[in-house]
């Protein structure tokens, strides 16, 4: 065998590019009607994939001036000219015009392929194939043929199905992540929507990883020139297309080769890529909220609920965002709106108070009248409090009443769901008109004391029935008789048992007082004197007052 030289095995099969891709020169060769000539790559086993447009059989010296590329030509090698001019002139034609490959049958002229035609077509990168047994070319051009022409009609069926499909998402009123996923789908490819400042906003992996896709994006991104129509351009080969309305730009979407080496867009892939782009564009209409805020709600939820697939993906959503993830350390931090503002102006005057700060952070809203915000803070140990602060009196201007909880700093992202869980409970542990410490505007975990605990827990029917059973006696007794032995005992408890104080507090006798409270030890059969018993009083009365204010 030459250099260069394949051997083919002969298949019975149908092979695998008539149906998803174009035919290229190898699925041809693995045809029976060629097998069958027991074909020999001699030269350009690296272009084997070129497409196949037609088949050409000739026995002329200049077939060039009948091809228009992509040709599969077939030939006896009966018109080659002797000299190495000749065919070294013969050879180049066919490269120029674009000639897909050259299949030459030794039986006849020729029993083994002539040396300046070996290489010549080496020179040009032409794929040689030569052909030992006698074939009907014939046969050839009619099988080949017959599968172009059904790929043609299946291509045309393929892409009045994407034009459908888009077309029903369009009318339903399909958000941007419902197109990129059905784009994605579609191709079979990772597709991206990225804005003008080289964020990518939605990310949809087909192929490939969410970290794979997105690590490095900007810097991958800026390296791809701009394109005035969907083409190919980058190191990488990505195809992109221009999202834009009325000439105006508002990005791009993306999409990624399946690996390095892969086989190159083809005609459907264009298709989807474009129709994605105006579906986008309408959805853009439709749909008033940025993407780049519907990118940030969607990568902050599952951020807080930990439905990234791994931390490393979470690090290339979060870069690719723009928001600082190396050598940083991150607080999260939750808002709760308690009046009629609306979430998208809070997340609006959030995001831009932000900006105008130079404060690494992404804002969204979290569910209906809540926020989330991640700060993003340079070194290990950022100054986090005074950015939180200006965060918090940024709601309060809109929202007097809202809740500003704070999580601790956490120096990884795969904590931050951490952080977002310890900011929910600071946030839900506020009482109504409870304000934060002297000194801030926002409240943290260590602000919870016994009430606040109690209040957070409120609706947990375990502390409902613990304050019942310790203290429905006495509250019924008090109803019933229209006494006050409630007030009595809480001053008491409140008095650490002392029941001088607790006398002066009531401002009652302190007979009066120890004939109440024994009859409160009768009602609640218990000794008042009992330490432990007058916590678990305390803690009855607490939850008491906690769910009847909730």
């Amino acid at each position: 065998m030459r250099e260069n030289e394949s051997p083919l095995r002969e298949t019975t099969g149908t092979p695998t590019g008539t149906a998803s891709r174009p035919l290229t020169v190898a699925d041809a060769l693995a045809l029976p009607v060629l097998a069958a000539g027991q074909p020999q790559v001699v030269t350009g086993v690296a272009h084997l994939d070129r497409p196949v447009r037609w088949v050409h059989i000739t026995e002329l010296t200049d077939p060039a001036s009948f091809l228009k590329g992509g040709e599969l030509v077939l030939t006896t090698g009966m018109p080659l000219p002797e000299e190495p001019a000749g065919v070294r002139r013969y050879v180049d034609e066919l490269a120029e015009v674009g000639a897909a490959a050259l299949v030459i049958e030794l039986v006849r002229r020729y029993h083994r392929p002539p040396p300046a035609l070996v290489d010549a077509c080496r020179a040009r990168g032409l794929p040689l194939v030569t052909l030992a047994a006698d074939v009907n070319f014939l046969d050839v051009t009619q099988v080949v043929h017959a599968l172009l022409l059904g790929n043609q009609a299946d291509a045309m069926r393929r892409t009045q199905r994407i034009h459908e499909a888009f077309t029903a998402l369009t009318l339903r009123g399909a958000g941007p992540e419902e197109v990129v996923r059905a784009a994605a789908e579609m191709s079979g490819r990772t597709v991206v929507l990225e804005n003008l400042v080289h964020q990518a906003l939605i990310c949809e992996p087909s192929g490939c990883t969410v970290e794979e896709a997105l690590t490095g994006w900007e810097r991958r991104s800026r390296a791809v020139p701009p394109r005035e129509r969907t083409e190919v351009g980058g190191p990488e080969g990505w195809l992109v297309a221009p999202v834009e309305y009325q000439g105006e730009r508002r990005g791009r979407v993306v999409m990624l080769p399946v690996h390095a080496g892969s086989a190159a867009f083809g005609p459907e892939d264009v298709t989807v890529l474009e129709r994605t782009a105006m579906a986008l564009t309408i959805a853009r209409l439709i749909h008033a909220t940025p993407w780049e805020r519907t990118a940030h709600r969607g990568a902050l939820r599952d951020l807080a609920e930990q439905r990234h697939r791994s931390p490393a993906a979470a690090h290339a959503r979060f870069a690719a965002l723009g928001l600082p993830v190396a050598e940083c350390s991150f607080v999260a931090v939750r808002v709760d709106l308690r009046t009629e503002a609306g979430d998208a102006e809070a997340e609006s005057r959030l995001t831009e108070d932000l900006r105008a700060a130079g404060v690494p952070a992404l804002a969204g809203v979290l569910a209906p009248g809540r926020l989330g915000v991640l700060l993003g803070l340079r070194g290990p140990a950022g100054p986090w409090r005074p950015a939180a602060e200006r965060l918090s009196r940024a709601v309060l201007a809109v929202d007097p009443q809202a809740v500003v909880g704070v999580g601790s700093e956490v120096a990884d992202l795969s904590d931050a769901a951490r952080s977002f869980r310890e900011a929910g409970r600071a946030a839900e542990a506020v009482p109504p008109g409870t304000p934060p410490p002297e000194g801030r505007s926002f409240h943290e975990l260590s602000d919870i004391g016994l009430r606040r605990l109690l209040f957070a827990l409120r609706e947990d029917v375990r502390v409902q029935e613990y304050a019942e059973r310790l203290l429905g006696p006495l509250v019924e007794h008090d109803a019933r008789h229209g006494t006050d032995l409630l007030t009595t005992l809480r001053h008491y408890l409140d008095a650490a048992g002392n029941k001088t104080t607790a006398a002066r507090r009531g401002g009652l006798s302190r007979e009066t007082v120890y004939q109440r409270l024994r009859a409160v030890e009768r009602l609640l059969e218990c000794d008042l004197e009992s330490g432990e018993r007058r916590t678990e009083l305390h803690v009855a009365l607490a939850a008491l007052d906690v769910l009847r204010t909730g």
